[in-house]
Order: structure tokens, then C-alpha cells, then sequence
């Protein structure tokens, strides 16, 4: 009974945030914007391109498949670009950074799914970087199309399920809620309509859903949601239809311009190799973009490389797996600071993982500068820097 009133009370608090910005709430489905416009074009010029962006929910088989099914069903006549932008382990802000190369790597989208909700959390990022990654992420996509139509969608894991019980939103969807209310982005709470159905008795997570990587039946449950969304969505007309003008940012230095850079050296560094195909040697799982590709290596103590560039916010994406070590870095002359690369997942994975190493900068000239040191993590087995990217927000 107890665990049935906080629900209610829960449920009570969403639909009531809901309906304050200006929502019209469908069971856990929040339509603020309406994609009539997206359907209209899908109907008449036959063809569209749909993105999926997210982590390992997004690219393992399951309700992804199914919504590209029905909407092929839906517009059998239109020729389909399904782009699978999912990527294991990535959270909103490797999502923003990537967005130009694995998002719009065909060309403009026409409809965009955003999950980012469960990494942002078993990530545990920063708030400040969530808020300014899906800014980000919803500025690109606009500012590439206004008329794409975009929709967040916010899965469920343990944690998010604990806050509900405990009679209150969780904090990540809040952030990630904030910025769709901003731009009038259309929402999928599956965290709360799982909770609530187990709650209910309708199935269990132990034996039936299972895990955060959803059973066969946990992806029926997330695509049975996500179709009667876009349902809905089909009898929904005019609603801010043709609303394509930006708002002002709600945080100046979003990510909304954020690109990958390959660390190719100017020229051959003591201490750091160029690797053309880089694989790990050790035989640990790997991601896929991070074996096989070019790769800055470090593992010397105090070789320094430079990287000069231009924008607001600066980071490298590494492979993070069992010998990853510590290194130490500089903009502009500032002071060294320190950044362990090991993560609570690098024993057994070269992990891809962003660190942004400067934020909130002037949007002007900077220098960045990077040394291995010769500390280590004590559960690592090395002193590597292994680089795959850069990245980079340049306003201008």
C-alpha cells in the first residue's frame, strides 16, 4: 500500500510538472511539440532519415528494430535512412561531441530518438556538463534542421527506480527534462512507467525485465510505449507544429557545436606513438571505432604533447582499458592537474571514455597540453594514454 501512494504521488508530481510546461501528458508521454510536420514529409517527398542515439540500449537489437518497423508499416511508400548512432558505455556528453560524425554522417535528420538517461547516471557525470551535452545535442540537431523532430526518451535502471519509490524525480531526468521543456522537445518516461508496473504487480524485474539491458520482454515493454507515442503522435495536430525558432540557450557554453578532432601529430613526439591500426595486445573486449583505427599512444613520464585549438570546451577520448594510467594537463599555462584514465570498468574493457579537461572557456585560441606521469592506478597494469580523439565545442 505504501509503495502504491508514493507512486501516486510521484505520478501526481510528474503530471502537474507536466502540464506546467505546457504538456499534454499520455499515460508517461509528454507531447510538447507536434511531429506532424516530420510525418507530412515521411507521406510526401517518400523518404526520411531517422537517428538513434544512445548507449548500449540504443545499439543492441530490440525496440529499436521494432520502431523502424512500424514506421515502415506506417509509410510503406517512403524509402527509410535508419541510422544506428548507439554506442555502449556513451552518456549525453560523448552523444554531443559525436553528434556531426555518427548522427548527421548521411546528412540531415528528420526525426531524432535521444536516450542518454541511464549512462548520464551509472556514469555518474557531472550535472553542470549533462545540462550543457543535451543543449547541445538539441541545438545541433535543430540548428542542422529546424524542422527535425526530436524526441528524449529516459530508460529505467535501478537507481532511477529507488528515486520514485522514494517520491521523487530522479535527478538526471530532471536535467535532461529541463532542457526538453526549454526547446519543446517531446518526452518518453519508461523509468516511471516501468515502476509503476511493477509496482502494480504486472511483471517483476528480477524475473521478467531483469536488468537496465532490458530482456526480450523488457524491449517489448520499451517499444509497446514508444508505439503508442507515435500513435498518438499521428492524431496530434498543430500543436507548436511549425515553432522552429531557436530560444535563447539556457547555458551560453552548450555543446552545441561540438566535433571530434583526430590527434594526428604535427610531427613525430619523444615519448608518444602515432599507431595506424591500433588493437589492444592483451585480448580484453574493445568498442567498436576503438580497435583498428589510428591511435596516439602515450606511456613515457613527462613527454608532453600540444594541442592547439579553438572553442569554449577541450577533452580527449581514450580507450580506457586495463593498463590505462595517469597523466597530467594544462591549458594555456595553467597549473598541471592530474587525471587518473583507469575506470571502475577498465580491468576487463578498453572502455571509450570522454574526459573533457577544460569547460566554459572563452571562445578564443587555447592551448592544451598533455604528460604521462609515471603514477598509476593500483588496480592498473600500466602507464598508457591511448588517444582516439580529441574534441572540441567551437562556437564561431
Amino acid at each position: 500500500m505504501r509503495k502504491t501512494i508514493i507512486t501516486a504521488l510521484v505520478l501526481l508530481n510528474v503530471l502537474i510538472n507536466a502540464y506546467s510546461q505546457n504538456s499534454v501528458p499520455f499515460f508517461h508521454h509528454y507531447h510538447r511539440k507536434s511531429l506532424e510536420n516530420v510525418f507530412s514529409k515521411f507521406e510526401t517527398e517518400k523518404k526520411g532519415r531517422v537517428a538513434f542515439l544512445g548507449g548500449s540500449i540504443t545499439y543492441n537489437p530490440g525496440w529499436r528494430d521494432s520502431v523502424c518497423q512500424i514506421l515502415m508499416v506506417k509509410f510503406p511508400e517512403t524509402k527509410f535512412d535508419f541510422i544506428n548512432a548507439g554506442v555502449p558505455s556513451m552518456g549525453s556528453i560523448p552523444d554531443a561531441f559525436r553528434f556531426e560524425k555518427d548522427v548527421l554522417k548521411n546528412g540531415k535528420v528528420d526525426l531524432l530518438f535521444v536516450e542518454a538517461a541511464v549512462n548520464d547516471e551509472v556514469n555518474k557525470s557531472d550535472t553542470t556538463e549533462i545540462l550543457r551535452a543535451m543543449e547541445g545535442i538539441a541545438r545541433h540537431a535543430k540548428i542542422s534542421n529546424p524542422e527535425c523532430g526530436v524526441v528524449f526518451m529516459y530508460f529505467v535502471d535501478p537507481a532511477k527506480m529507488a528515486s520514485y519509490r522514494n517520491g521523487r524525480i530522479p535527478d538526471i531526468i530532471e536535467l535532461h527534462e529541463k532542457v526538453a521543456a526549454h526547446y519543446n522537445i517531446s518526452s518518453i518516461n519508461l523509468a516511471l512507467e516501468v515502476t509503476e508496473r511493477i509496482d502494480a504487480g504486472e511483471f517483476d524485474w528480477e524475473n521478467d525485465f531483469k536488468d537496465l539491458h532490458p530482456s526480450p520482454f523488457g524491449q517489448n515493454i520499451y517499444y509497446q510505449s514508444i508505439r503508442k507515442f507515435l500513435e498518438d503522435e499521428l492524431t496530434l495536430k498543430g500543436k507548436n507544429a511549425n515553432d522552429t525558432i531557436l530560444p535563447e540557450p539556457l547555458d551560453k557554453s552548450n555543446y552545441s557545436k561540438g566535433v571530434l578532432v583526430a590527434p594526428v601529430p604535427p610531427r613525430k613526439i619523444k615519448g608518444w606513438d602515432w599507431v595506424e591500426n591500433w588493437k589492444p595486445e592483451d585480448g580484453k573486449a574493445t568498442r567498436a571505432d576503438y580497435t583498428d583505427v589510428p591511435m596516439l599512444v602515450g606511456e613515457y613520464p613527462g613527454e608532453i604533447i600540444k594541442f592547439q585549438f579553438r572553442g569554449n570546451a577541450v577533452g580527449i577520448a581514450v580507450a580506457a582499458g586495463p593498463d590505462a594510467g595517469i597523466i597530467e594537463y594544462s591549458i594555456d599555462e595553467s597549473d598541471w592537474e592530474k587525471l587518473d584514465l583507469f575506470t571502475e570498468w577498465s580491468a576487463g574493457l578498453h572502455l571509450p571514455w570522454f574526459y573533457t579537461l577544460g569547460a566554459g572557456l572563452k571562445n578564443r585560441k587555447h592551448m592544451l597540453q598533455i604528460r604521462m606521469t609515471s603514477g598509476k592506478n593500483p588496480k592498473s597494469i600500466g602507464n598508457k594514454c591511448v588517444i582516439r580523439y580529441f574534441y572540441v565545442n567551437d562556437e564561431e
